[in-house]
């Protein structure tokens, strides 16, 4: 099969399929840099059948490689979930691994500084020092932030918003040139899947506010904020029961996946269809598409799917 008649194939399959992988592995024979050569950049990609390393370099080369979103002398926030004091067998928090490897990319394309942070929600220094990635970020080159004081996070006015009004914003992201948001995808017991547009509450400081008004309406309002330049979503390991810390009878998955885009809704929605639910099934999307956040119907996208 030569590249144009893969090219073909590819894009054929992508048109066919809903979101998976069925049918990809039949015609799967190119190199990533060869599907990256495409005359354009996909709207999403998803990984599959990789380790954590491996699963980000194909989709940050297959989305047309780090330096189109970081330039030389560029700074960079990092936001992974790290929420939880736990170790990141449970699937609690995003894979150092994969921050890691994000952050050398960053790195290796210019950027003067690499920022990693979250608002956790058990006692940060356990948080970022169980999950693993305080020691896999400051490996990398990267500056670990610690977020627990109101005074780093500034009042933004919501352009659109109409549950909030104004949210207080960490101050990184705010003033940083580039964000990269990083999720784990895990179930969550009160807003059903936590993925891209959930871990914005991981950038607030008023996040009880959340609770209070709703949810979906906030956790859609929040990327008002500021909307990240890249999502990328940890699928590797996926706390399918018991989110957000999840239990010692949580149900999990070893999916070896990882989804890429710069379109935090369609993100989610290729999240969804992960874990086996139509975007439909939770609120947020709905909300999130509605306020012009991005587009939910993945067959209305180029979504390149590679199995390594």
């Amino acid at each position: 099969m030569d590249r144009r008649e893969f090219l073909k194939t590819i894009g054929t399959a992508a048109a066919a399929a809903t979101f998976g992988f069925s049918g990809l592995e039949r015609v799967y024979s190119a190199s990533i840099p060869a599907i990256a050569a495409a005359a354009q950049a996909p709207d999403l990609v998803a990984v599959r059948n990789g380790e954590p390393a491996a699963l980000v370099d194909a989709a940050v080369t297959a989305m047309g490689g780090m330096s189109r979103f970081v330039r030389r002398g560029q700074t960079v926030t990092i936001k992974p979930n790290i929420g939880w004091a736990v170790s990141p067998d449970l699937g609690a928090n995003t894979n150092p691994v994969v921050v890691k490897r994000l952050i050398e990319h960053c790195l290796d394309a210019g950027a003067k500084k690499v920022y990693v942070f979250d608002n956790s929600c058990d006692s940060w220094r356990l948080c970022y020092s169980n999950s693993g990635i305080e020691t896999a970020a400051r490996n990398a080159g990267a500056e670990v932030v610690p977020a627990y004081s109101e005074s780093q996070y500034q009042a933004v006015s919501l352009r659109g918003g109409t549950t909030l009004r104004t949210i207080k914003v960490h101050e990184l992201v705010l003033s940083s040139d580039v964000l990269i948001n990083v999720p784990v995808l895990k179930n969550h017991g009160g807003a059903g899947m936590t993925a891209a547009l959930k871990n914005y509450m991981g950038m607030v400081w008023d996040r009880n506010e959340f609770h209070r008004k709703g949810l979906d309406a906030c956790i859609a309002e929040a990327s008002l904020a500021r909307k990240a330049d890249l999502t990328i979503i940890d699928m590797y390991r996926v706390m399918k029961t018991g989110g957000p810390r999840g239990n010692p009878s949580s149900k999990r998955e070893l999916m070896k996946m990882l989804v890429a885009s710069v379109d935090p809704v369609a993100a989610d929605a290729a999240a969804a269809r992960a874990l086996g639910f139509e975007p439909s099934a939770f609120g947020y999307i709905d909300r999130s598409e509605k306020l012009g956040l991005g587009i939910s119907n993945l067959d209305k996208l180029d979504v390149r799917r590679i199995v390594l």
